[in-house]
């Protein structure tokens, strides 16, 4: 089984997307992905800033490419704000994604991102789940050349989709989420990666 990473671009305590993210991932794991849960609240990354970059690359945006570069296919749970993906989410491809000068493998800017097979999630309280966010994150990962799963979904009326202890509570939800889990698995081990 290739190794999976699951993130939400959310920090929020209380976040949907962030659960979502956990139900994601236990899913995954059901599965028999070797799977872990990203969470961006770990890692002490600044607003993006080329005068910044240019002063050194920080240690935690070394890391994040690390983590990222080592899994095979990621799940992206990705909260809307404004009919589009969170600034912390492009803060964070935006790190990810720029070379670091010098650097005898970061010096690649899309080495983290080339050939990773990317499952699309989102939750949101409004009743399209999230999905304006999908259609803008989709194009920017398959210009870091990523490759989407087919399979997406939006979860909608998130907030009363979750049982107390964070599972969805409705099984047809638990379906679509297998359904785009299960594909970033068959496409991360048909691509040998």
């Amino acid at each position: 089984m290739p190794h999976i990473l699951v993130f939400a671009g959310s920090m929020r305590q209380q976040s949907l997307n962030r659960r979502l993210a956990r139900a994601a991932a236990d899913i995954a794991r059901s599965a028999g992905a070797d799977t872990t849960l990203l969470e961006l609240s770990d890692f002490d990354i600044p607003l993006y800033n080329a005068d910044l970059e240019s002063q050194g690359t920080p240690a935690d945006v070394v890391r994040l490419k690390e983590i990222l570069h080592a899994h095979a296919g990621w799940i992206v749970c990705s909260p809307e704000y404004n009919g589009s993906y969170t600034a912390l989410l492009k803060n964070t491809i935006d790190w990810a994604s720029s070379p670091v000068a010098g650097h005898p493998v970061w010096n690649d800017g899309t080495l983290p991102f080339r050939g990773k097979v990317v499952g699309m999630l989102s939750a949101s309280p409004g009743s399209l789940g999230g999905l304006r966010s999908q259609s803008h994150l989709g194009p920017l990962l398959l210009n870091l050349e990523c490759w989407l799963a087919p399979q997406a979904f939006a979860l909608g009326h998130a907030g009363s989709a979750f049982d107390d202890a964070g599972a969805l509570v409705d099984a047809a939800h638990q379906g679509r989420v297998r359904s785009v889990v299960e594909q970033v698995l068959w496409a991360s081990q048909r691509l040998g990666r």
